[in-house]
């Protein structure tokens, strides 16, 4: 069946950090946390007359306060898309006896996990695994992140932030397992996860140049999506596409999400308000021949 480059493979729909709180504006970082709400019931209207496949928020749906995911996921329940979430890091600043309940109140079947839509594997991955806030209190990834970020304090690392985290070895062997799986079956894959893996950055993961070397390396991954730095940015290895989305909840009235489409040689970002629009290229050869189903 020849393949029809006007027409794409998938398109999706990205949100990142709406980071809703009924609290005053941080005028210092330009966020404005109760006017999340508003954009997203813009930016759900924007996306419901869209003919998407599934949407994604890449983490800090909220700010504080286990009690904010009812009305912020009352607005998402507008959205008539299949809906998907990654938790950020704000989500985690809620009291300790309501941390080990986030991942089933976004609906999550589990912290990192994949799924195949129209013969593209999306691989979702949990960047807060390893953290100083997302396992309960006494959960030893606790301790294992302390011995982390002490070393990257050693060694000068500008991601070596609080508010920062990373994976455990397991998750990357699972990641690396993913794309294998991808490889074979012959399916690009996209990747998204919370925090940035490359260009250099403060916000990166911990660990960030293993896991996007894992990412970069396997012929079938074609890009990595990612919030937590709410200016954006871009970076490229290897042919795979990093782009970071912009934070919905900067500034008072300027919105930020888009719209992915994937085609067989390119990917497209329509950017809405503050987000860019980006037209790139896929280089890998491996996996150009029409998807099908």
């Amino acid at each position: 069946m020849p393949s029809d480059s006007l027409l794409p493979r998938l398109r999706f729909g990205l949100i990142a950090d709406p980071q809703y709180a009924p609290i005053e504006p941080n005028l210092t970082l330009n966020r404005y946390y109760a006017k999340s709400l508003d954009k997203l019931e813009a930016a759900i209207a924007r996306l419901n007359a869209e003919d998407l496949d599934f949407v994604v928020t890449l983490g800090d749906v909220i700010d504080r306060d286990f009690d904010n995911f009812d009305r912020v996921l009352d607005v998402y329940g507008g959205l008539r898309h299949r809906t998907l979430f990654l938790p950020g890091n704000h989500d985690f600043s809620v009291a300790p006896e309501h941390l080990a309940k986030i991942h089933d109140r976004l609906g999550m079947p589990s912290p990192y996990h994949d799924f195949v839509s129209k013969g593209v594997r999306v691989i979702l991955t949990d960047g807060n695994e390893v953290s100083l806030f997302a396992p309960p209190p006494g959960d030893p990834r606790r301790q294992e992140a302390e011995t982390r970020l002490a070393a990257l304090r050693a060694a000068g690392a500008a991601n070596a932030q609080t508010w920062n985290a990373g994976m455990s070895a397991a998750q990357v062997e699972w990641l690396d397992g993913r794309l294998k799986l991808a490889e074979a079956a012959g399916e690009p894959a996209i990747v998204m996860g919370h925090y940035p893996l490359a260009p250099a950055n403060d916000h990166n993961l911990w660990g960030a140049e293993e896991v996007a070397g894992v990412i970069s390396r396997s012929p079938a991954a074609l890009a990595y999506f990612c919030g937590h730095n709410h200016a954006g940015n871009y970076g490229l290895l290897n042919g795979t596409h990093f782009v970071n989305m912009k934070g919905m909840v900067d500034t008072a009235d300027e919105n930020a999400f888009s719209v992915v489409e994937l085609f067989d040689d390119r990917l497209e970002i329509h950017g809405f308000g503050r987000e860019e629009d980006r037209r790139l290229s896929i280089t890998s050869t491996a996996l150009l021949s029409p998807v099908v189903g």
